[in-house]
């Protein structure tokens, strides 16, 4: 379940909300939400998460794929983990799914959640702070009980 049904649930979730946002609004459109606080701000992200090293297509796309397969290829040790590592493992592979088929399919990613003070990024990227963020906090957890 964690490497299949809740990756499978990031990149619905992910690819529906992109697929709303190009049928809706206009690229480079703002809609504001709560003004000068958050806003709906559809753009074209050519880098990795929060437009980072822009205009590296194949780069990401290399990268993306080696993680997949390092995830797929330590599915047993990682279903074996704490739920942490599971649930970070699974959040992680959907967030890297989703954005690599924008990435695949036209060469950038979409992205469209604006809080005015932080880079705009979609839901695959929620997915892959919070699946990093799980699992540093498993590994800190970890440490902590060893000393």
């Amino acid at each position: 379940m964690w490497l299949f049904v809740l990756p499978l649930a990031v990149v619905i979730i992910d690819q529906f909300s992109k697929y709303i946002v190009v049928e809706n609004m206009a690229l480079g459109e703002s809609i504001s939400i709560i003004e000068n606080i958050f806003h709906l701000t559809y753009i074209l992200n050519p880098g990795a998460a929060f437009g980072m090293f822009a205009h590296n297509r194949l780069f990401f796309i290399a990268i993306a794929v080696a993680v997949i397969g390092l995830i797929i290829w330590a599915r047993k040790e990682i279903l074996a983990s704490p739920l942490e590592v599971k649930a970070g493992a699974g959040l992680f592979l959907g967030g890297a799914i989703g954005n690599l088929i924008d990435r695949a399919r036209q060469g950038v990613v979409i992205d469209f959640f604006d809080f005015r003070i932080w880079p705009i990024f979609n839901i695959a990227d929620i997915a892959i702070c919070i699946g990093v963020g799980l699992i540093i906090w498993n590994l800190l957890k970890t440490e902590l009980k060893r000393a």
